[in-house]
């Protein structure tokens, strides 16, 4: 097991399997998070300097009680443990499996058909014949999705904006659009690990693999009145929403034909049930 820039423990040996960052890096970005004394950094250029350089281990000073990744916010990446939350006795600790609280239920017999992630609608999706999906949750609005994609100008900054190892992230020459229709009150956007039993909802796994996003990224939540936001739990690289980075915690309203862009080059585009229609 080695033990990537941040600290974390992967089984990976070229990307960290926590949270993304290449596993060798030849430098490393100024304390603090600033390109020079005083000097606060763009969203982009955030982006950039956790994407392509180590980020100090130990941030907090704390790591997760459960599975011992270093913290980075409330919600810990390695297994999704809610670390604001009181926790249980060391003994129950030691018992409780490193996967996340908010696990998705059991996946449906496998049957032939378009690769994962990618949303069919109707029975056909379901493995026995003439089995009906469940029933769609009252608490969740209807006929939201979102789209999964490259980005080339949002790379283009984030590489412009520096970085000992930009010239390494490189940007994918192919990757297709992947639809996930928001079915559940949580949405988890990240990237799947078997060894820690993380499986998000919106799986970014790749390929392409894009290095800068978290195992838990963000998330998705619904409102039956107010809609869909998107919460950052404290990724290693931000999320950036209509060009502003969100602050972490703090859920954000989205809107039809919103932009999320998380990160080195992966762009998030909500549609609503109006949108299809159209």
């Amino acid at each position: 097991m080695a033990a990537c820039p941040a600290g974390h423990d992967s089984a990976a040996t070229d990307y960290c399997d926590v949270c993304g960052m290449r596993m060798e890096m030849p430098g490393k970005a100024a304390p603090g998070g600033q390109d020079e004394p005083g000097g606060q950094m763009t969203g982009a250029q955030a982006t950039a300097a956790h994407v392509t350089a180590a980020t100090p281990p130990g941030q907090s000073g704390q790591l997760c009680p459960r599975c011992g990744a270093v913290r980075s916010g409330r919600f810990c990446e390695g297994c999704g443990l809610d670390l604001d939350a009181p926790m249980p006795p060391a003994s129950a600790m030691a018992a409780m499996p490193a996967v996340s609280p908010a696990a998705p239920p059991a996946e449906p017999p496998a049957v032939a058909g378009p690769e994962p992630g990618v949303s069919t609608g109707g029975a056909a999706a379901y493995g026995a014949p003439g089995e009906q999906p469940p029933a769609p949750d009252p608490a969740v609005p209807a006929g939201w999705s979102v789209a999964a994609t490259a980005d080339r100008d949002y790379y283009d900054t984030v590489a412009g904006s520096g970085g000992p190892d930009a010239a390494l992230v490189t940007f994918p020459p192919y990757c297709p659009e992947r639809r996930f229709a928001l079915t559940s009150r949580e949405m988890r956007i990240g990237r799947r690990s078997a060894s820690r039993g993380l499986t998000p909802e919106i799986d970014l796994t790749g390929p392409p693999l894009d290095p800068g996003i978290s195992r838990l990224h963000a998330v998705l939540m619904a409102d039956p009145v107010l809609g869909w936001s998107v919460i950052d739990p404290g990724s290693e690289n931000g999320t950036i929403v209509n060009g502003k980075e969100i602050p972490t915690g703090v859920p954000v309203p989205l809107h039809d034909g919103d932009r999320i862009h998380l990160g080195a080059w992966t762009l998030i585009t909500v549609s609503t049930a109006d949108s299809h229609q159209i």
